[in-house]
């Protein structure tokens, strides 16, 4: 155990508020889904990291994806995918993903995977030839690339923005003051920048902010400035939950009003599209949020992406908790 997690594991692991917990409702797509996966035995995360809001996304006929293998070459404090060496790179996992796309008949995937500091090209032909695949076998199909910062390298980030996913994002996680203690092996400006050179390339970009991490309130608003500065278009705000005792400890529990607040002033500051509450994940409702960010920016949505709407009831923005009397 590193020395970072037996000190983590020292701290109790919290209990969580009653806004924290979700109800399980389960309609017919979600059912159609579940029997698809489980007979071929396909693989997303939405099952195999037991996400809250899978049961929402199904019946929305979206999915998450994580490739690269199960091992990352970086640590981050409050994620739970292990750090090591990874396995030899599976050059048939496009295709793999692709045909789950296919066989789940989703509306809209979320691929996003490990950092590969190992390979030459950091993992860029994996993430770039999956949105290919994905798009070649699934006409009908949008893609959210979800990536590590790739070293902030130009030529990877080309190489992401010429597979023409819908969406590239990159996730900045938390503030300046916490980010090295957090994300040691990235770096606040380099993450900024990637953003950047994803909307010079003429991206849709997202990113996302975790809260409960040791930010103050202020900083949080400085780092919503400095995305947007930066070129973000739409962005998902979510409580940290801690993965296990030897992950960083939660700071606070950010109340629904609070992330309320937060989402109205990242609305008033001009993002095209917020997703803001203690259970959103950064690919929650994913697709509504790419139809949103495509409207506002006056941008015709392709005719065979037509089926993905840019508005609907979302269970865990704040606002619908809040309403609930959260």
């Amino acid at each position: 155990m590193l020395r970072v997690e037996a000190k983590n594991a020292a701290v109790p692991v919290e209990r969580k508020p009653e806004w924290m917990r979700t109800k399980v409702k389960m309609g017919p797509e979600f059912a159609d889904m579940k029997k698809r996966v489980g007979g071929k035995g396909l693989h997303t995360v939405c099952e195999e990291a037991g996400c809250p809001n899978i049961f929402e996304c199904w019946e929305d006929r979206e999915a998450t994806f994580l490739i690269g293998g199960s091992a990352c070459t970086r640590r981050c404090d409050f994620c739970e995918i292990d750090t090591g060496r990874p396995a030899a790179l599976d050059e048939s996992e496009p295709l793999q993903v692709a045909e789950s796309v296919r066989e789940m008949q989703l509306r809209y995937a979320t691929v996003t995977g490990v950092a590969r500091d190992d390979l030459p090209d950091e993992g860029v032909w994996l993430y770039a030839e999956t949105i290919r695949k994905i798009h070649e076998l699934n006409p009908g199909t949008g893609v959210e690339i979800l990536i590590p910062d790739f070293s902030g390298r130009p030529e990877n980030i080309a190489g992401i923005c010429e597979a023409k996913p819908e969406v590239f994002a990159h996730n900045v996680e938390t503030v300046p003051r916490i980010f090295r203690r957090i994300r040691p092996a990235f770096r606040y400006e380099r993450s900024m920048d990637v953003l950047t050179q994803g909307r010079s390339h003429g991206m849709i970009t997202k990113s996302n902010l975790i809260l409960g991490m040791g930010e103050t309130r202020d900083e949080i608003s400085e780092a919503l400035q400095d995305l947007h500065d930066a070129g973000c278009d739409l962005l998902t705000i979510t409580q940290y939950l801690r993965p296990t005792p030897r992950h960083l400890p939660v700071d606070r529990w950010v109340k629904p009003q609070e992330f309320l607040e937060i989402s109205q002033e990242a609305e008033e500051i001009g993002f095209l599209g917020v997703m803001s509450g203690p259970l959103v994940r950064s690919s929650y409702r994913a697709g509504s949020l790419w139809a949103k960010a495509m409207q506002k920016k006056g941008w015709p949505i392709p005719e065979e992406l037509s089926h993905i709407e840019p508005s609907g009831q979302t269970k865990q923005e704040a606002a619908t908790l809040v309403a609930a009397g959260f």
